[in-house]
């Protein structure tokens, strides 16, 4: 059982400490003016904690999940066991584009769709403020690359599973799911 999930990283966050004299009551902090940003595909087995991703330097759509679900496919491939892949109900994820696809590969790699407006229930929402906490939050990065470079830093780590990961994912309920 595989959750899967979109996220983007912001060159500059939103999130600022500082040291403002007590005199200052309502001081104006000014953020550098750009919403420049990575995006990620991301999956997690919740049995052990493996991720798997797939940088997306344009935008999220039918095309690019696409190319992440062949992608994710081709990993899970060699699994003796059926994959289950949980994901939300974004527009793009029932494109017409991959639909035969989906329809053929069925058999051994489903697509489930949690109920709308419900990222709780995603538990990879849980990864993407884990990788967060680790490695953006209080961090300042000169350039894009920066960025990419320590989130994937993280992500490598985390490719071959994670004790973290499965810790932080799993819940009794799911984990006796997964083994039945």
């Amino acid at each position: 059982m595989w959750f899967q999930d979109e996220v983007k990283f912001q060159l500059h966050g939103s999130t600022c400490k500082m040291w403002i004299p007590p005199e200052e009551r309502n001081p104006v902090v000014f953020h550098h003016p750009t919403r420049e940003s990575i995006g990620y595909f991301g999956a997690v087995r919740i049995r052990d904690g493996k991720f798997v991703f797939k940088l997306e330097r344009e935008s999220f759509n039918g095309m690019t999940f696409y190319s992440f679900l062949k992608y994710l496919r081709m990993i899970t491939a060699g699994c003796r066991r059926k994959v289950i892949l949980i994901l939300d109900n974004v527009k793009y994820h029932y494109a017409l584009l991959h639909k035969s696809w989906r329809e053929a590969c069925e058999e051994r790699f489903q697509l489930e769709f949690l109920p709308p407006y419900s990222p709780e229930l995603n538990v990879i929402e849980r990864v993407w403020w884990l990788t967060r906490r680790h490695n953006t939050h209080n961090k300042y990065f000169s350039s894009l690359i920066d960025l990419e470079i320590d989130i994937e830093t993280q992500f490598f780590e985390w490719r071959n599973g994670s004790q973290e990961l499965m810790s932080l994912c799993v819940s009794p309920k799911l984990l006796l799911m997964e083994r039945a």
